[in-house]
């Protein structure tokens, strides 16, 4: 089943007297369960394609539909509640609270939605601390964890909502290579319980995590490539020398 559906996408931006041509004709269908990177140069249109498949954005014209409904012809406050509901965000730069702790943060999202129970709430966000591996961390700032701490916290955020698609824009592109590559085993991990992730990335190393790459220019997808054989995260940290973060003592 097609959880992603873009048919003859186009954005334009108008800066001043001249026109912009994000995307021009960008069509793409991603299946429920898959794992994708997103890649090409600067300007090719790829953080566009990235915002409007988030629904941070809307298409000038042609058809987005996810899980079969029409996003690309939705108001504001539809978009706000299809994001909440139904995509999970990580960025580069993390976007955390800095005066919050790791579970301040998490919750936030199940604060928006006004759906859940506090008791309910407390277990969405210890589950999702377990999954990214973050147990004994939930009470410290985002000034006291590392960058990987802090990218395990977006993680969590993203995944509180239990969301059909996570979307992680560079995510390891403020990391250094070991640290990445503990991102992309915890992605993988996900991917393997059956979420849907797409990656936008300028690296090739981190897109053969993947099962599927996507190459833009100029606005254009212009290639596909499946991925034969994705890198295993979890087999290649065995390889690469790390200093494990020690849990704090409370």
């Amino acid at each position: 089943m097609n959880i992603i559906d873009i048919s003859d996408i186009y954005k334009i931006y108008k800066l001043e007297k001249v026109e912009v041509v994000a995307l021009r004709g960008a069509n793409l269908k991603i299946s429920s369960g898959e794992f994708i990177a997103i890649m090409g140069p600067s300007g090719s249109g790829k953080s566009t394609l990235m915002n409007i498949l988030g629904c941070l954005d809307t298409p000038d014209s042609g058809r987005y539909l996810l899980e079969n409904t029409d996003v690309s012809k939705l108001n504001d406050n539809q978009l706000a509640d299809i994001r909440n509901k139904k995509i999970g965000f990580v960025f580069q730069t993390f976007n955390l609270l800095s005066r919050s702790n790791s579970v301040q943060n998490i919750e936030l999202p199940l604060i928006y939605s006004k759906k859940s129970q506090i008791k309910n709430r407390r277990e969405k966000i210890h589950e999702s601390i377990r999954a990214v591996g973050l147990t004994g961390w939930e009470r410290h700032k985002p000034s006291e964890l590392s960058g990987g701490q802090r990218q395990r916290v977006a993680i969590a955020r993203a995944l509180v909502n239990d969301p059909a698609i996570i979307l992680a824009d560079e995510p390891t592109g403020n990391l250094d290579s070991v640290t990445g590559e503990e991102i992309m085993a915890i992605f993988q991990k996900l991917n393997r319980s059956g979420k849907t992730i797409l990656v936008v990335t300028h690296e090739l190393d981190i897109a053969r995590h993947t099962n599927r790459i996507i190459y833009l220019k100029d606005g254009l997808i212009f290639k596909e490539e499946k991925v034969q054989n994705p890198i295993d995260a979890e087999e290649t940290l065995k390889t690469m020398p790390r200093l494990e973060d020690k849990v704090p003592v409370h």
